[in-house]
């Protein structure tokens, strides 16, 4: 199983490419569980729930996991957690770091910054898109980890993204 983390910061398209990928790949994908966390809050996040968001986004890849076939992709990971706690807070628990080491991507799709912002309650930085890709791209550096960043409007990030996944397939020999 190659298992691929679509990243980055707000309104980038995360959810909109992950499932169109799963779609074109006859596969699932992993949707970003602080989307249903935070809309079942009803009132601001503390750390405490960013902690439960983590565990809730790694139980819910570890569910959907048997599902997928050859592929999974996953909305978001303990990167996005990392950077949101450590913004919103100062620090992220040590748990969350760890498991971030541990996370097993074969692939990181770093979505850019160049659509247009999308308003949603849940979104709360339109002015720090380029602050957190930066952040995203150094922490993706450090780490070691493969990635790619993607751009341009929903169609040509389909587009890049397909041909990444393609040669992450041949190169496995999957393909």
């Amino acid at each position: 199983m190659l298992k691929v983390s679509i990243t980055g910061p707000e309104s980038t398209g995360k959810s909109t490419l992950s499932e169109r990928l799963a779609q074109h790949y006859n596969t699932v994908w992993v949707p970003e569980y602080a989307r249903t966390y935070i809309g079942n809050l009803g009132s601001h996040y503390t750390l405490a729930d960013i902690e439960a968001i983590a565990a809730g986004q790694l139980a819910l890849e570890q569910q959907l996991e048997p599902q997928a076939n050859t592929l999974l992709f996953a909305d978001t990971d303990m990167l996005v957690l990392r950077i949101w706690s450590e913004h919103a807070f100062g620090h992220c628990p040590n748990w969350i770091q760890e498991k971030l080491k541990q996370q097993e991507y074969n692939l990181y799709l770093l979505m850019g910054v160049d659509l247009p912002w999308e308003p949603d309650p849940q979104r709360e930085h339109p002015h720090l898109r380029q602050y957190f890709y930066d952040w995203y791209k150094s922490e993706l550096q450090q780490l070691g980890a493969r990635y790619v960043e993607i751009s341009g409007l929903q169609d040509a990030r389909f587009e890049l993204a397909v041909q990444h996944v393609e040669a992450l397939l041949h190169e496995h020999h999957l393909r």
